[in-house]
Order: C-alpha cells, then structure tokens, then sequence
C-alpha cells in the first residue's frame, strides 16, 4: 500500500498533492514559454482551491510565491512578480538564550525582577528610593493577588533585597501604607464593619447638622 508517510513531503499542505506534482511537472517543460502557460494554469487551480486568499489585496502575488516555494526556489518562468528569496523564509529564528537567570520568586515573574535589579543600577539617592517604593507598592499587590492573605512590609522589602542579590533595599523608617493606603482584598475580614461605622458616623453628622439649622 501506498501511505503518506512513505511519500515526498509536501511542501504546501495547503495545496495537495496534486498541486505538487504539477509543478515538478512543470518544472520539466523545455520550453519556456509552454513551461509559463503550465504554471499560470496551476495558479488558477490554486486560487480555486484557496478562495480565502482573494481577500486579500496581493493575492495573485502570494499565489506566485506559493508556487516558487513550492517548486523549491527553481522556477524559470515568466512571471509578473519577481521571485522570493529563499533565505527570506528558511532564515532560521533567534535563539533564546537559555543561560538566562533564573526567576528568584516565581510569584513575580521575570519583569519584576527585572525591574528590580534596573533600579538597583541607578545612582543612590532620592529617585531610586522613590522608584523602590513604587515598586514595593506594586510588588505588595501582585503578592496579595497570588497568596490571598495579609503581608508585612518587611516581607515585601526581604523580597527586594533577594531579587536584587542584595544590593536594593528599601529607605529606613519607609512604610508601604504611607504610600498607598491599606490595600487589602475586597473580602478581607474587617471590611464590612468598617464600611458600616462610616455608615454612622455619615449618619450622625447629616444628623448634626439637620439640628442646627
């Protein structure tokens, strides 16, 4: 039996098998001009066989590229367009460096790392203090969104001081509620009450005032 897997790789899914065979077919033409008309043909079929490509404004181009890939970059005809270049697409990807260091706390990712240690370049004074507890800030709420519980300021600051190797830490004294507030999760304990003792106090100055006038 004759199995796919046995056959020549096709070089344009896409296409068929057919497709590609017509093409090597016509890659054997002597003639030039026979071997052009052979190949204008072959468009045709494959503009029927891929009709979402009309849509597009350079399809009739992208067709005659298709047909040079498929033809191997060997395709002497007379054509409206000028041939690809091969290495424009077998050109191989970068290679991602995998001596990359590796991620001190996961629950921060690479970017904050990064960041972190960008500030720890910087110059001492207060710019990068004020960059620090920025990013402090932030580094709280990614911390809350993972762990779902409180967190201290000094754990926030230790992790700085890890992620930096060191040689990042915060301003003495610094706090991170002086900076944004008290963030804590929309269903943190203690919330309700405190939106209900404002509630009373709202209550009572409406009151207060009402007696005054």
């Amino acid at each position: 039996m004759d199995y796919n897997t046995q056959r020549e790789k096709l070089i344009l899914p896409e296409y068929g098998r057919y497709i590609q065979e017509m093409v090597r077919e016509a890659k054997s033409i002597p003639d030039k001009e026979a071997r052009t008309k052979q190949v204008k043909a072959i468009i045709n079929a494959m503009s029927a066989l891929n009709p979402q490509l009309r849509e597009m404004n350079d399809f009739y181009h992208k067709l005659w590229d298709h047909v040079q890939i498929i033809a191997d970059y060997d395709l002497d005809v007379e054509a409206p367009f000028p041939p690809p270049v091969k290495e424009t697409f077998v050109t191989k990807p970068h290679s991602i460096d995998a001596n990359r260091e590796p991620v001190k706390v996961m629950h921060y990712g690479r970017n904050i790392q990064n960041m972190v240690m960008a500030i720890a370049a910087k110059p001492v004074g207060e710019e990068r203090d004020a960059m620090t507890m920025a990013l402090a800030s932030y580094m709280r709420k990614q911390y809350l969104i993972w762990n779902k519980d409180t967190v201290s300021d000094q754990t926030i600051f230790n992790d700085i001081k890890t992620l930096s190797n060191g040689t990042l830490t915060v301003p003495e004294g610094a706090k991170l509620s002086e900076i944004q507030g008290e963030f804590r999760q929309p269903n943190a304990p203690g919330i309700r009450s405190q939106r209900q003792g404002q509630w009373h106090k709202n209550k009572k100055k409406k009151r207060s005032a009402s007696n005054g006038q």
